[in-house]
């Protein structure tokens, strides 16, 4: 666990460190795009933050493989070679996308392309533990096509949510948090090699993540892009491809009998892995969304839109740092709660946990609907938008303010105090501020 922390706390300083200097490199190559009608910042922001995350991945498998302990991971397996060539070809499509923005089909083609590298260097899926069935194994085309589909799926997954400040980061961070702490419990709790890889996947994919999220929380200075969001998609999903295909279920020995019984028994164990959408399932749900919104609409399924989960959350009414804790809420909610299941699925507890927090979550989407008022004792202990709204009008002036002399006395009591926070106030008030001061100045100089 030592090592597997050193790794995950090198990649995350090697993308925090690197993030700075991409970032400048970023404004001096022009990747700033125009701000299109789909998005919600509201200035130019560089981008190819994926290039900082990209070497903090090579960083944590270089210093991975001088280890004691990990390094057998190398020395046994082809898999952290097949991953890194894979991110290489697709961070390499990423940065001429971000400054360039290439088609969307040659993108894809690029996706299944890196895909094809990493299944010819061993990183694809044998085998399927099938309930009721047993251990399936799979032809080599087979094998191929199913790992290519879970790699594009998972790529676009993640590429589709990547929308607002910190999201893609956080939620794909979450995903993999609760990936590591399964895989690392096949692996050592189980003792089955085969589960090493993708432990070492995970702990990377979590490093790359914390390191860029302190740059790209909301206000964000600088956005992974394609060149960041594909290249996370593609480490998750290599990770899930990892313990699928490989992990032999009955080499658990978790029961006693035939193999068919085993698979049966550890169903709740493989979900998260036969299915790794389980884990990013609102990214994946946001997909299967807007491939039929546009669809239905007659448009391309990769025509962008407003139409996504965090568009519509901000449309309700959430500020744009509550829409992203919501969507880290569901994100935890599924992730740990699948993870917690496949633990220990014969326990109530954690089925009424997972149906308490998700009834905390409806209330938590729901909040923008109502607007609470606080009675009047309790108002100095909330914050001002639950607080009772007096009228602010402005009261009769006295009848001296009209005399001679008085002009300057009406002037001052009409000037009403602007509250720090209202909407539109702060710049209003600055700009006709300094434009009466110029013109005062322009007068007294005359």
């Amino acid at each position: 666990m030592r090592e597997y922390l050193l790794t995950l706390c090198i990649t995350a300083a090697v993308t925090y460190l690197l993030t700075g200097p991409v970032r400048k490199f970023a404004i001096v190559a022009g990747a700033m795009p125009e701000i299109r009608a789909r998005d919600v910042h509201r200035e130019p922001t560089p981008r190819l933050g994926g290039i900082a995350m990209f070497f903090g991945l090579c960083a944590g498998l270089l210093v991975a493989d001088h280890l004691k302990n990990l390094n057998e991971v190398f020395a046994k397996s082809n898999e952290p070679r097949a991953l890194l060539s894979g991110a290489a070809l697709i961070w390499l499509i990423g940065v001429l996308d971000d400054k360039f923005e290439i088609d969307a089909l040659i993108k894809l083609g690029g996706q299944m392309i890196a895909a094809g590298v990493m299944v010819m260097q061993g990183l694809t899926i044998l085998w399927l533990p099938v309930p009721g069935v047993g251990t399936v194994s799979l032809t080599p085309w087979q094998g191929t096509l199913l790992t290519v589909a879970l790699v594009v799926i998972t790529i676009n997954a993640v590429n589709f949510v990547d929308g607002l400040d910190g999201l893609a980061a956080g939620m794909v961070c979450i995903a993999a948090a609760a990936f590591f702490m399964y895989a690392y419990r096949i692996w050592y709790g189980y003792g089955l090699e085969a589960a090493a890889p993708a432990t070492l996947f995970a702990a990377v994919l979590m490093g790359m993540c914390l390191g860029f999220l302190p740059h790209n929380m909301h206000p964000a200075r600088i956005f992974m892009g394609d060149s960041g969001s594909m290249l996370i998609g593609l480490v998750l999903a290599a990770g899930a491809i990892s313990v699928t295909g490989q992990v032999d279920p009955d080499a658990m020995n978790l029961f006693s009998g035939s193999e068919r019984a085993t698979v049966h028994q550890t169903v709740p164990v493989y979900i998260p892995l036969l299915l790794p959408l389980t884990i990013i399932a609102v990214p994946a749900a946001d997909l299967v969304l807007a491939i039929v919104r546009r669809t239905w609409r007659g448009q391309s399924p990769f025509a962008a839109d407003r139409g996504h989960l965090h568009h519509r959350l901000l449309e309700i009414g959430h500020s744009h740092s509550r829409a992203v804790l919501i969507m880290y809420f569901w994100s935890a909610l599924i992730a740990f709660g699948t993870l917690g299941y496949s633990v220990n699925s014969a326990s109530m507890w954690i089925v009424l946990g997972i149906v308490m927090l998700s009834a905390v979550g409806l209330v938590l989407l729901l909040l923008p609907r109502f607007t609470p008022r606080a009675p009047q004792w309790a108002e100095s202990f909330v914050p001002p938008r639950y607080r009772r709204r007096r009228d602010t009008a402005a009261k009769p002036l006295p009848a001296a303010a009209y005399t001679e002399g008085g002009g300057q006395a009406r002037q001052e009591e009409r000037r009403t105090p602007v509250v720090a926070g209202v909407s539109g106030a702060n710049g209003a008030t600055a700009i006709g501020t300094r434009a009466r001061m110029d013109r005062r100045r322009a007068e007294s100089s005359r």
